[in-house]
């Protein structure tokens, strides 16, 4: 009986809510109690919804714990509470209101309420000014929707949430704009909501008027695509030569300094095509999905040249327009004499004003509207009155510029370029060198004469194109080899070479036959052979091969090597003689221009006095001094004598004995002194 008498269940509510989990239908009366409880809290919370109501808070807790156990009772539970919080948010105590949220949200983990309708009032509760409330309520959103489209896309609340979350990014009030914001990019970070629906909500952020939703949107655009670390290189094998088949191939011949070279050339360049071949992996793809990419550069283009904002939110605004015409191939005329006032070198963030330059070039652009680009930045950053950084970052960035654009650059202009090669600074030489490179590989005919390098079969073949050209073919380019390999199998097999490799019957002891067999060495002869043959019949040959069968893996490897010899091989009736000039490691086209691409420098510039005595106090931190100084066993004892002559002035020790006893001894005295030192050990040790 006094276990009975302690049990005060109706002011006891965390008890109760204990008891009633465990057996709902034995306290269906106690609960009904609190229930009716709660309602008369409620009538007097209306009357004045402003002061806190602790008792009503705990009563609404209480409620959304047990909810799932009176689902009958309580079903217009779950829409009072909306009501409440709809009506009265503005006005709620900062603690009750976000205890109404918390019992909405256990609400909706028990699947007691539609997610649609809660979530579009935790989107109204945005607009409220409490810190606190507007971080919980985001983590909900997102945690919530992640979970609707967990097993599968719940398209219609996809479609009702996108749609309302788009007359939000407009809403007047600017942080439930931002956390919208917030929560659609996190969404399509996550990959929950991926699709262009999505993204093109997001376009209409950057055209908000509030600073920090044009920098949200602006920055999400902006967003690098990652590269696939899981990616090896052994699936990139299969698919042609492999850099063992080419260690193979210069092992098992002649170890000769011409053979060597052309191994490490060869070696270059496969991995150049490997490069090239490796498919570029967009996770971070939101700028493809853009369904009118033209009519969102132009209004971007007229919302720059209109804005007021800061120097960095405009340098973003060109990087994304910049983005746009590169990767869509837009004609965005206007947008490069706006970039050519900002190419100065004394200009804020220039690197990234090149950078826009170069991203916003591409093969359809007329010539002649990016030419004065580049003559403005030849003309204000490639000239020996300015530093030799400033000249590598204007070279690079023209670098950049006509590997997109080829047909912009001059002759003229490329032959003074390329002067440039023995520049003193060696950053300055190396980025002309690699411009000289890039066009060996473009059209070797725009240089001059001693910068073409040795000719190879790929480098009289290659020329740009013409504005608009398009060259089309009805044939695999360097197909002919498989026809000079059947010819030579053929007459490897008239001359009996050609065996199958098999253990002998007659050999007793069961050991291989040495044979000839097919390998890299009979590749290289193939190779060999086609360089003596006429380009023109070697077209015939290859659309002969292109048009008579079918080409399985293996015979598009054999393709792939042939091409790759190509510019490797020297051209056929040109002299070997003339030196290769390697420049540095050579950066292929992609989609995307970094400012490393601007900024590259092959050797640290020289630091200043004050970086350098930086560098050196930073290193001086962790270490103990070099000085051996004797501790004291008494920190506070006396000095001594000697310590404190070291401290006095010399003028006034200068006549002390000790001071000139401090000269220079003569030979004699050092005899005496030696001999005295000598005789006083002996007798120590006697």
């Amino acid at each position: 009986m006094s276990g009975r008498k302690s049990n005060k269940l109706p002011n006891n509510l965390p008890q109760l809510q204990n008891l009633i989990k465990r057996d709902p239908p034995s306290y269906v009366q106690e609960f009904t109690q609190q229930y009716e409880h709660y309602r008369s809290n409620v009538r007097i919370f209306r009357l004045q919804p402003d002061k806190p109501n602790k008792e009503l808070a705990e009563l609404v807790m209480f409620l959304s714990q047990v909810a799932h156990c009176y689902k009958q009772q309580l079903r217009t539970f779950p829409q009072e509470m909306s009501e409440l919080l709809m009506s009265y948010h503005t006005v709620l105590a900062p603690e009750l209101r976000m205890t109404f949220c918390k019992a909405l949200i256990l609400l909706r983990n028990k699947d007691l309420i539609d997610p649609t309708s809660l979530l579009e009032l935790f989107f109204e509760l945005l607009r409220c000014h409490d810190k606190l409330l507007r971080k919980t309520l985001y983590t909900h959103i997102v945690a919530d929707i992640k979970n609707i489209n967990a097993k599968h896309k719940n398209n219609k609340v996809n479609t009702v949430l996108q749609n309302f979350m788009y007359t939000m990014l407009r809403d007047s009030n600017p942080v439930a704009g931002k956390i919208s914001l917030d929560v659609m990019v996190e969404l399509y970070n996550r990959n929950i909501w991926n699709d262009a629906k999505t993204v093109n909500v997001i376009t209409t952020a950057c055209f908000s008027k509030v600073t920090k939703i044009l920098v949200a949107g602006l920055k999400f655009f902006l967003g690098k695509d990652e590269d696939d670390k899981n990616d090896s290189d052994s699936e990139s094998e299969n698919e042609g030569p492999s850099i063992r088949d080419l260690r193979v191939r210069f092992n098992t011949g002649k170890k000769t300094s011409k053979n060597k070279k052309k191994h490490e050339k060869a070696m270059k360049v496969l991995k150049k095509h490997k490069k090239k071949k490796k498919a570029e992996v967009f996770n971070f793809s939101a700028i493809h999905l853009i369904h009118d990419p033209q009519d969102f550069s132009e209004k971007l283009l007229k919302q720059l040249e209109d804005s007021k904002e800061r120097f960095e939110v405009k340098i973003m605004l060109m990087e994304l327009i910049s983005r746009l015409v590169g990767i869509h191939e837009l004609f965005l005329f206007n947008f490069y004499p706006f970039i050519q006032r900002f190419i100065q070198p004394h200009q804020r963030e220039v690197t990234k004003i090149l950078l826009c330059s170069a991203q916003g070039s591409h093969q359809l652009v007329p010539p002649e509207i990016i030419e004065p680009v580049i003559m403005t930045i030849a003309n204000n950053f490639v000239t020996d009155r300015n530093s030799g950084e400033v000249m590598t970052v204007g070279i690079n960035a023209i670098k950049e510029i006509t590997a997109r654009c080829p047909l912009a650059l001059t002759e003229d202009l490329l032959q003074d370029l390329a002067q440039y090669k023995t520049h003193k600074d060696k950053n300055v030489m190396m980025s002309a060198r690699g411009l000289i490179q890039l066009f060996r590989n473009l059209n070797p005919r725009m240089l001059h004469k001693r910068d073409r390098g040795r000719p190879t079969e790929a480098s009289t073949e290659a020329r740009i194109k013409g504005y608009g050209e398009l060259e089309a073919r009805d044939y695999i380019p360097g197909a002919e080899v498989l026809e000079v390999e059947e010819e030579k199998k053929d007459e490897e097999d008239d001359e009996g070479g050609w065996e199958s490799a098999s253990i002998s019957d007659d050999d007793e002891d069961g050991e291989w036959v040495d044979v000839h067999h097919s390998s890299d060495e009979d590749t290289g002869e193939v190779v060999e052979k086609l360089e003596k043959i006429p380009p023109e019949e070697r077209k015939a040959k290859a659309a002969a091969v292109s048009g008579s069968r079918l080409l399985t893996q293996e015979d598009f490897k054999k393709i792939r090597l042939v091409q790759m010899a190509k510019e490797v091989n020297a051209a056929p009736g040109k002299g070997a003689k003339r030196k290769t000039v390697d420049s540095d490691n050579e950066d292929d086209k992609g989609e995307l221009v970094t400012l490393r691409n601007i900024e590259k420098l092959h050797k640290k510039p020289k630091a200043d006095k004050e970086s350098r005595l930086a560098t050196a106090m930073a290193g001086r931190t962790d270490r103990k001094d070099f000085i051996k100084r004797h501790s004291k066993l008494n920190p506070h004892a006396s000095t001594s004598n000697k310590e404190k002559r070291r401290k006095k002035n010399f003028m006034m020790m200068k006549h002390s004995e000790n001071v000139r006893s401090k000269g220079k001894r003569s030979f004699r005295e050092k005899q005496l002194a030696l001999r005295d030192a000598l005789l006083k050990k002996k007798k120590q040790y006697k």
